[in-house]
């Protein structure tokens, strides 16, 4: 029985703008494809044909050869425009996840979930995720503050931020503090090495073999360390510690010394030596401010890179585990620089009764 070819009519002109289309390098693959099954179709080749040859369904060359019948050329060459994703949420909603997320605490929790969040407000957990995160919202997170109450804060933050930024002529400023109670750690099995894609392991219980305590002097002008470690945290301790401070300074420089408000640090022994040492000074910083201390930042350092997870045996190891770091360390220190005045820092701290009013 005969079987008439599927085909389509051509005008000259449709012609010539398809074989335009397929002969332009430029053009993109889905529009020469749709020319090339047209032109094929003015040519009497079987749809199935064309579809064995251009690696294609029987349905796709129907629908071209369709879409040209209704649209012409150009339903062919240019996308139907469609009416793209609905909103799934208004911004009234949004804005009433946002105030619970700031204002309101989920039942018998102290924060807010992804979770639930979308189980109370009926939405996805990805939708929950993307509101946070375009607003700045961590319900998650959590930092802590802690305003001092010196009434001499202003001041001390002035005389320590002014020592730091404008430091006299011929004196060196040295930021002093004691980190006591260093634990000498062993661990109750050997660790485990680093090998390919396994980070070393070390098991969570301990044998504790005693403490130390790291007496540290950090120089501001170039961010070498003086230290030392001693049994026990005392005032004659510590005033052995300020000779030393003392004996490695020139003779012909003013000691500038910042520390904290330790009691060990203010003690009659101590005000006795600072009597016999005219060119040692003081300068204490506010109660509750130990980030105004330089030497702190050193201390995050060797606790990171030396203490925390090394495996000590004895107190003598931790002391000499401590010992190499503070030589190797001093081979080529870095300084710590201070950069904020003592206007910003106020400005800063104004702002903190504010946020905590806001809150209430």
């Amino acid at each position: 029985m005969f079987m008439p070819t599927m085909c389509v009519v051509l005008p000259a002109a449709d012609r010539a703008q398809l074989a335009h289309v397929v002969a332009n390098g430029n053009t993109p693959q889905k529009l020469a494809v749709r020319a090339t099954i047209l032109l094929m179709l003015a040519d009497h080749v079987r749809p199935s044909h064309i579809a064995t040859r251009l690696a294609l369904s029987r349905n796709h060359v129907h629908y071209w050869m369709r879409r040209y019948v209704a649209a012409g050329v150009g339903g062919v060459l240019h996308d139907a425009p469609r009416p793209g994703r609905r909103k799934r949420i208004t911004a009234e909603h949004v804005a009433t996840i946002v105030n619970a997320t700031l204002r309101t605490r989920p039942p018998a929790a102290t924060h807010w979930s992804t979770r639930t969040m979308a189980k109370a407000q009926g939405i996805s957990e990805g939708m929950v995720r993307r509101i946070w995160h375009q607003r700045g919202l961590q319900p998650l997170g959590v930092t802590r503050l802690k305003l001092s109450k010196d009434p001499r804060f202003v001041e001390k933050l002035r005389d320590v931020v002014g020592l730091y930024l404008n430091p006299p002529d011929k004196a060196v400023v040295f930021c002093v503090d004691e980190k006591s109670g260093i634990q000498a750690l062993d661990r109750t099995r050997p660790v485990l090495p680093l090998m390919r894609k396994v980070p070393e392991r070390q098991t969570h219980d301990y044998i504790r073999h005693g403490t130390t305590c790291l007496y540290a002097a950090l120089r501001v002008l170039d961010g070498a360390v003086l230290g030392t470690c001693r049994p026990k945290r005392d005032t004659k301790e510590f005033v052995r510690f300020l000779d030393r401070i003392e004996a490695a300074t020139p003779a012909d420089h003013t000691i500038h010394v910042i520390l904290d408000n330790l009691s060990t640090h203010k003690s009659p022994p101590v005000h006795h030596w600072l009597h016999r040492h005219p060119r040692v000074h003081f300068h204490f910083i506010p109660t509750s401010s130990s980030w105004l201390n330089l030497v702190e930042r050193w201390f995050g350092e060797i606790t990171r890179e030396r203490i925390r997870r090394g495996t000590f045996e004895s107190v003598a190891g931790l002391v000499a585990a401590i010992d190499g770091y503070l030589a190797h360390y001093n081979t080529a220190p870095r300084r710590f620089i201070w950069t904020k005045d003592a206007d910003t820092i106020l400005a800063k701290i104004d702002r903190c009764p504010k946020v905590l009013n806001a809150g209430d």
